[in-house]
C-alpha cells in the first residue's frame, strides 16, 4: 500500500509542488492549506508521515507539531518541518516540539525526492506499528489478583483486541498471555486498556513486551511495504 502523507502549507505554489512530487513517488497525498483545519484532521485520520510549514497563520508549525504529538492518531508519525530558517535555535525548538526531519526552503523537486526516499523506512515502520491482522487465539488476562479467559479478534505490533465476556475500565493495567498460530513460545505482555467497543471487546496497548515476542508478532503481520500507484493528490 502507498504511504499516506499529509502536507500542511499555506503557500499555494509550494503546496502544489510538494503534492505533485510526493504523488509521483507513489504516496497517497492529502494537501491542506489551513493549519487550523490540519490540527483537527490529525485527530480524525492516521497518516504515515506529515510535512508541515513552520511559518503559518493561525497555528504555526511549532504548535501544530506539539498538537500532533499529543494526538491519539498521529503521535508517533514522522514529521518533516519545511522552513526557510536554518539557525540552531529554530532547529532546537522544532526538535523539542517533536520534529523528525527538516526540509529547507525553497523546496525543489530533487531535494524533496531525496528526503522522502530517506524518510520512507521510518514512515513504513510507523505504519507497521498499527497494522492489524485477524487472530483468534486463547488469551489469559490478569488484572490485579483476578484472572480471566478470553479470545482475541486481531493483533498489531502495538496491541491486541480480545473479548472475555465482561468489560474492563479504560486505563486498567493488565498482564496478558497468549500463543500465536504455529508457535510454541508463549507471549507474555504487560498492557493498558486503551478502549472498549460496543461489543465489549477490549483493546489493550502493549506497554512491555520482549524483543523475541515482538519479532514473532512482526513475522505474523508480515511486510506491508508494497506500493500501489497513486498519481494525484487531494487539496483541501
Amino acid at each position: 500500500m502507498a504511504l499516506k502523507v499529509l502536507i500542511v502549507e499555506d503557500d499555494a505554489p509550494t503546496l502544489e509542488l510538494m503534492g505533485e512530487v510526493l504523488a509521483s513517488l507513489k504516496a497517497e497525498v492529502r494537501a491542506v492549506s489551513d493549519s487550523e483545519a490540519a490540527s483537527a484532521l490529525v485527530n480524525q485520520e492516521r497518516f504515515d508521515g506529515i510535512f508541515l510549514d513552520l511559518q503559518m497563520p493561525k497555528v504555526d508549525g511549532f504548535e501544530l507539531t506539539r498538537r500532533i504529538r499529543k494526538s491519539s492518531w498521529n503521535k508517533s508519525a514522522p514529521i518533516v518541518v519545511v522552513t526557510g530558517e536554518d539557525d540552531v535555535k529554530t532547529m532546537e525548538k522544532a526538535f523539542a516540539a517533536g520534529t523528525t526531519f527538516f526540509l529547507q526552503k525553497p523546496v525543489d523537486r530533487q531535494r524533496l525526492t531525496n528526503l522522502f526516499k530517506a524518510a520512507r523506512g521510518t514512515m513504513f515502520e510507523n505504519r507497521r506499528h498499527f497494522v492489524r491482522v485477524p487472530l483468534q487465539t486463547a488469551v489469559t488476562c490478569r488484572v490485579e489478583d483476578q484472572t480471566f479467559q478470553g479470545t482475541s479478534s486481531n493483533i498489531s505490533q502495538g496491541g491486541i483486541l480480545f473479548e472475555m465476556g465482561r468489560s474492563l475500565p479504560v486505563g486498567a493495567k493488565v498482564r496478558l498471555s497468549f500463543r500465536l498460530p504455529g508457535r510454541d513460545l508463549r507471549i507474555d505482555a504487560n498492557g493498558v486498556v486503551a478502549r472498549v467497543d460496543d461489543r465489549q471487546r477490549i483493546g489493550v496497548q502493549f506497554t512491555q513486551i520482549g524483543a523475541r515476542e515482538l519479532d514473532l508478532i512482526r513475522d505474523l503481520i508480515g511486510s506491508d511495504d508494497a506500493d500501489t500507484p497513486q498519481t494525484s493528490y487531494k487539496p483541501t
